[in-house]
This record gives C-alpha cells, structure tokens and sequence, in this order.
C-alpha cells in the first residue's frame, strides 16, 4: 500500500477546563460544593471568602501597617446578587433608612458609654450570645448499664458475672449469647454455678431500660408489661400469655384464632393490645449514637400577591472575591509573575459559582411555574413532568437539568423536596389524559388513611377506586406504590 498524506477538516467539541469545572460545580450537592471550596481557598491565596467569620478581623497590610477594616476588591468579581433580590434589598433600604446608615456613626458614640448607662438585660444577653453552648455527652447502652451496676452491687464476683452479662448484650438492648455458652466459655477454676449467672442476668434485667437483657422478644415485651403500673391484674395476664406465647398470631393479626385460643373477648383482647403496644421492643435504640443527615435547601418557594415566588437562599451561596492585596501586587507588576494564573483560575472559579446558582435558580423556578398546582392543592395535584420538557424550555441540555436537580433541595410550604421529586412517569387516564404517579401515590396514602381499621382496603379495593375516578391501574402498581410508601399490606393493618 502507497503512502501518502492526507487533509481532512473534522469537527469536535473539546471540554475547556473552565467548562470541565462548571459542570462539576453544577453537580456537587451543596455540602460537597463547601468542601470542594474549602480545598480551592487553601490551594488558590489569590481567592478570599467575603463571608469568613476573620473577615473584619485586624489585619496586616503590604507595608506592615495595621488595618482594622478590609478594602473592597473589583465589584465584577464578587458573586453578584439575583436582580430581583437586589430591587427587594434596594426598596427596603429606601424605606428604611437605618439600614443603610454606616457602621461608624453608630459606634461614635462609644466613648462616651459606660457600664452604668447600659440596659440591666443588654449584658447577660451579650454573655449568653457568647458563651459557647455544649452539647451534652452521649451516654451508651453499655455505660449506663455499668453505672447501675456500681450502685446496686458491691462483691466483687458479682460485678464481674454481671458485666460478663453486659458485654454479650448487643445495642437493641437483647442478650446475643445463651447462658450455657457463656458459662462454658469461662474458666474452670473460677468455679461459676449457673444459677450465678441466672441471678446476673435477673440483675441486669431489672435495671433500666425495661426489657434489657431479654432473650427474645417475647421476653422482652414480657418484662416491660411487668413493669408497668396501673394496669388491671386480667389485662395483664392476658398480655401477658399473649407475648410469652402467642406473639407469632399477634403479629399477624389474625384475632379469630386468639380469640378462640385465648377464650376471651374483643374488649379483653383490644386492652391487652394498647398494653403491648406500650413497650418498646427495642429498649435499648434509645442510647444508639446514630446521627442524623440535615438538608439544607437551595432555594426557597414563598406564596406572596403576585404568585410564587422563587428565590436562592443565601446562607448556602458563598461570597467569593479576589484578594485585594494581591491583586494590588500583580497590577503593579503589570500581571507579570507566578500569581497571574491563579488570578484567573479565581475569576473562573467566582463566573462558574455565579452560573451554578443562577441555573438552579432558572430550572427551580420553570418547576414552580408547571407544578402550580402542587403548591396550592399539595401531592395529590401534581402533574406529570420529564427533565426534556424543562431542557427544551430553559434552551438546556438534558443531562444539564439532571445535573441540576439531583442533591438540590427546595423549600415549600408542603415540605422540603428534592428537585427530582417534582419530575416522575405517568399513568393513562379514561379520558386519554395523564396522570402523575407522584398523585396516584398520594391519593393511595390518603385512601388508606381514612380507611375502616376493622376492615381494611385491600389492593385490588384501592385499584377498583382509582378506576371509578378515571386511573387506569393495576392492583400490581398498587402494590408497587404502597410499599414505596411503607405501608403494611392489608393483613397488618387490621384492627380490633
């Protein structure tokens, strides 16, 4: 084969770096945005957060003078302001004119203040801003089974069978070790008799929580139906033979063969059931140390008179500029040294963080705009809506949009929601229209919501009614929706 060289004209599309960061920018969550940002203040000196609690800390200026106060840096590279918030901001500072008043004229008068013209409530008020508020200590299952042990017992021997108990007791507050096994695994020389660790667990079980130290959970129940006070000697018993060996149909609801097995009543058996629902068959989950995840909204929704409105919340948008001082030292260089590109990896970085929040602003509001309906009716009004049709109308990409919307938090009178949450698939209707599965699983958790406890609306039931109101569904999808929901099936949810 002859070689030769060859022109061709193609055409590609290459990710510049300032649009590789803009898309990572658009998809971090609002906790990784502040992590991300913390890591690119460390490594970028020519970047500076305007809202830095050492931001109107005293500082050391170029020449070695001290200022107390911190020059403004180009307005074009702070992270600008929605307009419409600005006009907010604005008529509110022309109405009141207190706002805008400088600092200084309000601490002029501090010399001639003193502690005897000071309010009485003015300094403990300070103090308590001030004084740093301590969490108090998490206490474990473990922990405060051992504090009850130093003050119940004495011997030696004894706090050493009963913390040997202790430690087999998992954090559900249930023995995960038979007695047997446990003695077996001691030394011989130690001359343990069971009945010892018998009485070591009779300790432990009488220690608070109720029902630690069980080794089932019908003793578990068992124990705390001992406990409880005030409680009629029948109802009692009868609790009592139901969780000691009974609990299997109990859970199952079947009431017919407990009240053939037990020979009592409905008004007997409904008293023993609000008394076992009193315990807790987790006791100890209260001392679980599990912390819980907090989402914090990106924007927030507000009914005002002119309709919904739509706005970014400011505590989550970070206040970027460039630093003035070094700034002021590459001007006077005329851009020439090693901070030049950094200067312009801070301009990308605070344009990037401006588009972010402006895009999630646009999509949130063309969210609001066609679920109308939602935040005026709630669930059961949502209508059906695809990323595609926010990407056509914003002029967007597809996968933009999703970039938008995953980890993005809205605020709303209903609730807080994902901005996923507002887009789902549909369900025909007779009348050839479309209906939002979102809805469909509303109006399934508000069907069973007002539903007889005594007999209960089945699946198919609930398929049959979203048929008379035009919902073409079966009782599968039903079944699908209602465990997405987290509702038993029909046969827990019977009551006496």
């Amino acid at each position: 084969m002859k070689q030769s060289l060859q022109l061709r004209t193609s055409q590609h599309l290459a990710l510049t770096p300032q649009l590789q960061q803009s898309i990572r920018l658009l998809q971090l969550s609002t906790l990784e945005l502040h992590q991300e940002l913390e890591t690119l203040l460390i490594e970028n000196p020519m970047l500076e957060r305007v809202d830095d609690p050492l931001d109107h800390a005293v500082r050391l200026l170029a020449d070695g003078a001290i200022s107390s106060t911190v020059n403004q840096s180009e307005s074009e590279f702070a992270v600008a302001t929605p307009p419409d918030q600005q006009k907010s901001e604005n008529t509110e500072t022309a109405e009141n004119p207190e706002i805008a008043a400088p600092a200084d004229s309000a601490s002029s008068s501090d010399e001639d203040w003193s502690f005897d013209d000071a309010p009485q409530g003015s300094k403990s008020n300070e103090e308590d801003e001030g004084r740093p508020q301590l969490e108090a200590a998490n206490i474990s299952l473990k922990e405060h089974l051992l504090e009850q042990m130093r003050l119940n017992l004495r011997l030696e021997r004894d706090r050493g069978l009963v913390e040997l108990i202790i430690d087999a007791i998992d954090e559900n507050g249930y023995l995960t070790e038979s007695l047997d096994d446990i003695h077996a695994s001691l030394p011989l020389e130690l001359a343990v008799e069971p009945e010892e660790l018998s009485f070591a667990l009779a300790m432990v079980q009488s220690f608070d929580p109720a029902g630690v130290g069980a080794r089932s959970p019908g003793e578990c129940l068992a124990l705390q139906i001992k406990r409880l006070a005030k409680i009629a000697f029948v109802t009692r018993r009868l609790a009592l033979t139901i969780v000691e060996t009974q609990l299997t149909l109990f859970a199952q609801r079947d009431f017919a063969k407990l009240r053939k097995i037990l020979s009592c009543d409905d008004e007997d058996l409904r008293e023993a059931q609000v008394v076992i629902r009193l315990c807790n068959p987790k006791p100890g989950a209260e001392f679980s140390t599990g912390s819980s995840d907090y989402a914090v909204p990106d924007v927030i929704v507000k009914k005002t008179a002119d309709g919904w409105q739509v706005m970014l919340n400011q505590d989550v948008m970070p206040k970027l500029r460039v630093n003035s001082m070094y700034a002021g030292i590459l001007k006077q260089n005329r851009g020439e040294g090693s901070l030049a590109p950094q200067l312009q990896e801070a301009r990308w970085l605070i344009k990037n963080m401006r588009q972010r929040f402006e895009t999630i602003l646009r999509v949130s509001q063309a969210i609001v705009e066609r679920q109308r309906n939602f935040f005026t009716h709630g669930a059961v009004a949502m209508r059906p809506l695809v990323l595609r049709e926010i990407a056509d109308t914003l002029g967007l990409h597809e996968s933009t949009i999703s970039r938008v919307t995953t980890q993005k938090y809205m605020l709303t009178p209903h609730g807080m929601f994902e901005l996923k949450y507002f887009f789902g698939s549909h369900v025909a209707t007779e009348t050839g229209g479309e209906a939002s599965s979102t809805a469909i699983r509303a109006l399934i958790k508000q069907l069973i919501g007002a539903e007889n406890q005594k007999s209960p609306l089945s699946d198919s039931k609930i398929a049959d009614m979203l048929g008379e109101q035009g919902m073409v569904i079966a009782r599968r999808t039903v079944a699908k929706y209602r465990e997405a929901l987290k509702i038993p099936p029909v046969s827990l949810r019977k009551c006496l």
